[in-house]
């Protein structure tokens, strides 16, 4: 059986998680999902207004839609912070991969990146939503409900700590070479 991380330890993380870059941050690794539970790891993604990452699944199947039934753009492209992937993913060959297009060293909190506020990651332009990602019933079973409860916790919200979602404001590669600029 997979162990996670404990309530205590994800408190304790808690400095070094917000003591992440607020710009200029590492991007550790990029997520292409085709399909439910299907994850490849590319070099480098293109990232699209019209179809946030081309092939993925949230042009057909996403988690949130618009009132007329279109995907909502504001949850085109995930950023988990390197540092919170870091503590819940222990079992690497276990437990899948958060899933998340872009797991970079960020300091994703509110007050470092207000809903608005324009990132660039490669060439690609995007824009931080005001849509929670409060964790799903999947980060729950795969990491735990302390790692569940932690991100809801009082006074935890503005700190993201789930990460945050985007909407491509403008097309471009990002790769892994690449570093996320506030801008």
């Amino acid at each position: 059986m997979t162990q996670n991380a404990t309530m205590a330890s994800l408190m304790a993380a808690l400095p070094h998680i917000q003591a992440a870059p607020k710009t200029d941050a590492p991007i550790h690794s990029l997520c292409f999902r085709p399909g439910y539970n299907l994850r490849t790891f590319p070099q480098s993604l293109r990232l699209t207004r019209d179809h946030g990452v081309p092939g993925e699944r949230w042009l057909t199947a996403p988690w949130l839609t618009l009132p007329d039934g279109r995907p909502d753009p504001s949850i085109q492209v995930s950023i988990l912070p390197t540092r919170v992937m870091d503590l819940v993913w222990w079992d690497k060959d276990g437990q899948p991969h958060p899933g998340d297009t872009i797991v970079a060293d960020l300091n994703t909190s509110e007050a470092n990146l207000p809903a608005g506020t324009l990132l660039q990651a490669g060439s690609a332009i995007l824009r931080v939503s005001d849509t929670f990602n409060e964790g799903c019933v999947k980060w729950k079973l795969r990491y735990g409900q302390a790692a569940k409860d932690w991100i809801t916790a009082p006074g935890h919200p503005p700190l993201r700590l789930r990460g945050i979602l985007c909407a491509v404001e403008k097309d471009g590669d990002v790769s892994l070479s690449d570093r996320i600029y506030r801008l």
